[in-house]
């Protein structure tokens, strides 16, 4: 009985991110879902991209599942970092449409066996794993990269939110600006008061654990 709860619990939470992480896409222009973000060069298709390919692997192979077409990161293999972006010759249709293939399959690994049915993940140190390992992984390594996609979108137009419904509402610069402005005082008298000049972060951790003051979550 738990078993079959505890499945359709974190099924239902992998199928929610995974549109979470499409709905970052939406409204974009083909520049800004391509070009990078950050330093390392994360941007939003290729988050997709990348966790097209580890879905496929996780609830493919790993249960000799394999999915039936052939992904870039494996035809490539060296190249390296090959998975985390898109080429100019990758139309975001295709990338976007190969992830729901993606869904498809691993939905029906994921219906098919058993919670503990086994499986085997050679790049792991301890390869032997269960269907339960593999939905926890999934539903971390997505969560994670939706959480990437959701500062990238932040970055481009503001907009946050895991799904338009939910979407934070769009407020005008000012307000922002008050907001980062208000959050930079905070940051600057932390570290410039008095009594914190010249305690260390582990001095003032104890004193907190000590007087019960610090919320360990």
């Amino acid at each position: 009985m738990i078993d079959g709860f505890a499945k359709e619990y974190l099924h239902g939470d992998l199928r929610e991110i995974r549109e979470a992480m499409l709905w970052k896409l939406d409204g974009l222009g083909e520049y800004d879902v391509r070009r990078p973000l950050t330093a390392t060069g994360t941007n939003l298709l290729g988050l997709v991209k990348h966790l097209s390919i580890c879905e496929s692997r996780y609830f493919g192979e790993v249960f000799d599942r394999p999915f039936p077409e052939p992904l870039p990161w494996w035809d490539d293999a060296g190249d390296a970092g090959a998975d985390m972006w898109a080429t100019e010759y990758e139309t975001r249709d295709e990338t976007v449409d190969r992830y729901r293939r993606v869904w498809e399959h691993s939905d029906a690994t994921i219906t098919a066996l058993a919670l503990d049915s086994p499986g085997h993940v050679p790049w792991w140190p301890r390869p032997d794993v269960k269907l339960f390992n593999i939905l926890v992984h999934m539903l971390t390594e997505t969560s994670r990269h939706a959480g990437h996609a959701d500062i990238l979108r932040e970055q481009l137009d503001e907009s946050t939110g895991t799904t338009a419904r939910y979407a934070t509402p769009q407020r005008d610069p000012a307000y922002w600006e008050a907001h980062r402005s208000k959050i930079e005082r905070a940051a600057t008298a932390a570290v410039t008061k008095p009594d914190h000049a010249d305690r260390s972060d582990t001095d003032v951790y104890a004193a907190g654990t000590a007087t019960g003051s610090h919320d360990i979550r």
